[in-house]
């Protein structure tokens, strides 16, 4: 059943609220059972002891529709027909993308390529070469577009249609330097980002981006990185999500070795050649459980129950079980007042059923 055009743009007013994220839009819709319900009922939400999430006045909004339609730039919202099937397993996916190109390239198989922005002349040469044959053997490369290995990676795979993950806006060429191999992937490709039309990338923005990378794809070669670095965030996510982790190895001499050796020593997938990313593809592996539902509660809240749930948050993750079960309360109704509370600005929600202040 197709989305229509009111319940798009609600969707897109909706993800556009101050303090709803991911995890709140997907609790909001399963609570009202779409975006114009939620909006509706966004006032009767927030309470009186925190600021309120305002939606956007519909004329901001419009003015973002128009600018990505000026720029030929599509909006593809959660429940689209187009949107990426496996972004859509993540808990929670996404609530919407503006791309630039062809946008059927996100629901092709798709392995990310990701890596050290100041990258070394031969690691540029590997993540270009396995780019050029992954895209040979049907595969849909995605990266970051940044420096170094991300923008081997792209080339390498431009013939056969590469995928481009922004952290500021579908508009946002970074580095500027990129401007023409962003043009390329435009035309031979497809550019992805959840930011807004016209925003430039910060770097809170950057882990969001990296979600998507490893969400759109089935498996994540690292190939080159530091310890301390976004590639292996990106690695990170991918194992959550349940993808293959790949890792090329490297000399200890080089310190752009250390994140794909350490990850070999966690348990990822040696990667020399395409050979190894498609033995990986197809062995028989025991699939991770599907995400789970987001829980309704349709009862009444009241200013206590919230303080109650909130004394026990803390800046560290919480699973919201460990909050109901301290609470003696169903889940559904913990999960209730933590949305409440994120939407007054008293908590923060965070993937896996995690809260934080």
């Amino acid at each position: 059943m197709s989305l229509s055009r009111d319940e798009r743009f609600a969707r897109l007013r909706l993800a556009r609220t101050d303090r709803i994220g991911p995890v709140a839009f997907s609790q909001l819709l399963a609570r009202f059972g779409s975006a114009g319900a939620a909006l509706d009922a966004l006032p009767g939400l927030v309470r009186k002891s925190g600021a309120a999430s305002v939606p956007p006045p519909v004329a901001a909004v419009e003015r973002e529709q128009e600018a990505g339609m000026r720029m030929g730039a599509r909006l593809v919202v959660l429940g689209d027909a187009d949107y990426p099937a496996l972004l859509a397993e993540l808990d929670p996916p996404p609530p919407i993308l503006w791309t630039r190109g062809e946008v059927a390239l996100l629901n092709r198989p798709c392995v990310a390529i990701v890596g050290a922005r100041i990258a070394s002349a031969g690691g540029q040469r590997i993540a270009r070469g396995l780019a050029g044959q992954l895209g040979q053997a049907g595969h849909i490369v995605v990266s970051g577009l940044a420096r170094g290995i991300d923008a081997a990676a792209h080339e390498g795979a431009l013939p056969t249609g590469t995928v481009a993950v922004l952290g500021g806006g579908v508009d946002d060429v970074y580095p500027p330097e990129h401007a023409d191999l962003y043009a390329r992937v435009v035309e031979q490709g497809c550019v992805v980002s959840e930011s807004p039309i016209g925003a430039r990338a910060q770097a809170r923005d950057f882990p969001r981006r990296n979600r998507i990378i490893s969400g759109l794809s089935r498996g994540v070669v690292v190939v080159e990185a530091e310890i301390r670095s976004g590639s292996l965030i990106t690695a990170r996510l991918a194992a959550e999500q349940g993808r293959d982790v790949f890792a090329v190895p490297g000399s200890p001499l080089d310190p752009r070795a250390r994140g794909p050796n350490e990850l070999l020593r966690q348990g990822a997938i040696l990667c020399e050649g395409i050979e190894d990313i498609e033995r990986a593809f197809t062995t028989l592996r025991t699939l991770r459980e599907p995400p789970s539902q987001p829980l309704t509660y349709q009862g009444d809240l009241d200013d206590a129950l919230l303080d109650r749930v909130a004394a026990l948050l803390s800046p560290t993750p919480t699973p919201r079980d460990e909050i109901a079960r301290a609470l003696n309360m169903p889940v559904a109704q913990v999960a209730a007042a933590l949305l409440e509370l994120s939407l007054a600005g008293r908590a923060e929600l965070l993937p896996g059923g995690l809260a934080s202040l």
